[in-house]
């Protein structure tokens, strides 16, 4: 009940005062709301600003979740038919430019979040009458939330841009045409925000790795995890290595092993043990049209091509478009990995003959494309994760986003051991991913063995491309992306649609500065290759 009544306090607080925080102008307001520069100078409203922040994150986080995984070689494009979505088919296939509506849509999502953040570093005092008064304990804890959203953002966009503006500050109206920053700018942000709030004794740490309550927001592990990953994307091991097992001997945190493997990923187990951090959802019919978004209706299969009866009929969530299908080469990797009966295997991808076991069948004479004839199974939307079973249109989930889990951060604490020299530890903690994994220990790990368990653990988890480009495996791994594209019947795979164009390339090291930043921006310079 706490708990329930905490996160209440911060969505419906967010939720009701997002317009005005959204136009936060340096204008008188109606009534006794004030300016810009003397909104930020009580609990109050710092909280809603905060709450805001949490938002802008979550209104990010489709775009974000939908363009890293099209990039990635665990998953089609898919949908309806060729041309259900271009833009994420042209990612998929690595025929996209520098106007692709989702890269523009995640590019300045990105730096609405450093905007919301800058609002509340910048402007937070500690009252009206004295600026420089002492912040109280909620306005210390908003500014270094703040800075954590602010490092997080700055490490998407760097790792996936490279040069894009470095914004650490609000910007006055001579510096809105930023030129491009360089990577070594972002990193000193990152770790200067992370330590910063680290440091700053304002961010609390969750009682145990049950305490749902407290790990709703922003903990002190979480702005570890997120610099120790800074850290490891430098090839500054030593530092992540420590820094990850800050994290790990908090025990603040725990595999999940409540109930079956794939159960994490949905309604029933929000804020598990395994949660670093996840974006806020909830059960309440009321307010289900604030939080509505497209991400399970996407990659839920696409059930107007299928028929559901059995045990399907009352598990699974009908009306979703059947974007992101797993690859072959995905379950292929998993067979090799771990056999056709893994455990884990059997709750990430599900083979077509194990969907007619449920009960799910491809219509005669349909086809399901973008597929192989593998499906998505553990973050499948079950009608128990729904607000309303919204059958036409699956987008009243409760199921919170998730940004990192515990195990991401095992398996990042792996390498960085690994490649500073501690073999040993490394192994220790793979050896847990695949005890959960059900998988036989290994004696000796070595980095393939840690890049193979990351690609099966976090399959279509947002971290495969980031990954993929920083190992300097992305032109091997996808050099004939998009060569080719399927089509499911139930007589087997079809090859309907081929590019002449296609697969990675130079210079998909790094994404194109959007065009309409370019033509707006004459300070702006395109990445090399675009």
């Amino acid at each position: 009940m706490k708990k329930n009544i905490l996160y209440m306090a911060l969505l419906a607080v967010g939720l009701m005062t997002f317009t005005s925080c959204e136009s936060e102008l340096d204008i008188e307001k109606h009534g006794n709301l004030g300016n810009m520069d003397s909104y930020y100078t009580n609990d109050e409203n710092t909280n809603s600003a905060t709450a805001s922040l949490y938002l802008e994150m979550r209104s990010l986080y489709y775009n974000w979740y939908m363009t890293k995984n099209s990039l990635s070689d665990d998953v089609w494009a898919g949908g309806g038919a060729r041309g259900d979505n271009a833009d994420m088919e042209k990612l998929n296939e690595y025929t996209f430019d520098a106007d692709n509506g989702m890269i523009s849509s995640l590019y300045s999502g990105l730096y609405s979040v450093i905007y919301k953040a800058n609002l509340i570093i910048d402007k937070t005092k500690g009252s009206l009458e004295n600026p420089n008064a002492e912040k109280t304990p909620v306005m210390k804890r908003a500014i270094n939330e703040a800075k954590v959203f602010r490092a997080w953002a700055h490490f998407e966009l760097v790792t996936l841009w490279g040069t894009a503006p470095v914004v650490d500050h609000l910007l006055e109206p001579g510096e809105y045409r930023q030129g491009n920053s360089t990577p070594e700018a972002h990193w000193a942000l990152i770790e200067s925000d992370l330590t910063e709030a680290i440091n700053s004794g304002t961010l609390p740490s969750k009682t145990n790795a049950d305490d749902q309550e407290t790990g709703i927001r922003i903990t002190k592990e979480t702005a570890q995890a997120f610099l120790a990953k800074a850290y490891l994307f430098q090839g500054k091991n030593a530092e992540a290595a420590s820094m990850f097992d800050n994290v790990i001997n908090s025990g603040k945190y725990a595999l999940f092993t409540a109930d079956e493997y794939y159960m994490q990923f949905h309604a029933r187990y929000n804020n598990n043990s395994e949660s670093l951090f996840e974006l806020q959802k909830r059960y309440d019919s009321e307010q289900m049209w604030n939080q509505c978004d497209f991400l399970m209706c996407m990659q839920g299969w696409r059930s107007d091509k299928l028929n559901y009866s059995g045990i399907a009929n009352g598990l699974l969530a009908q009306g979703t478009y059947g974007f992101l299908n797993p690859r072959k080469s995905l379950y292929d990797a998993f067979v090799a990995h771990e056999g056709e009966d893994g455990y884990r295997l059997s709750e990430s991808v599900l083979t077509y003959d194990q969907l007619q076991v449920i009960g799910v069948t491809v219509q005669t004479g349909k086809s399901v494309y973008g597929c192989e004839g593998y499906f998505m199974w553990k973050n499948q939307a079950l009608v128990e994760d729904c607000v309303m079973d919204f059958s036409g249109l699956q987008i009243l989930q409760y199921t919170d986003l998730k940004v990192m889990r515990y195990a991401e951060v095992l398996l990042l604490a792996a390498e960085a051991h690994l490649q500073n020299g501690n073999s040993a530890k490394a192994l220790e903690y793979i050896n847990q991913i695949r005890t959960r994994a059900k998988e036989k220990l290994l004696t000796a790990v070595t980095m393939d063995d840690i890049k193979q368990e990351k690609r099966l653990e976090l399959c279509n988890e947002c971290v495969r491309y980031q990954d993929l480009v920083r190992w300097g495996d992305a032109s091997s791994a996808m050099s004939t992306q998009g060569k080719e594209i399927p089509s499911f019947t139930t007589t087997g795979v079809e090859w309907g649609f081929k590019n002449e164009s296609y697969g990675f390339k130079d210079k998909n090291m790094l994404l194109p500065i959007p065009l309409k930043e370019l033509e707006v921006n004459p300070n702006m310079d395109k990445n090399v290759g675009w």
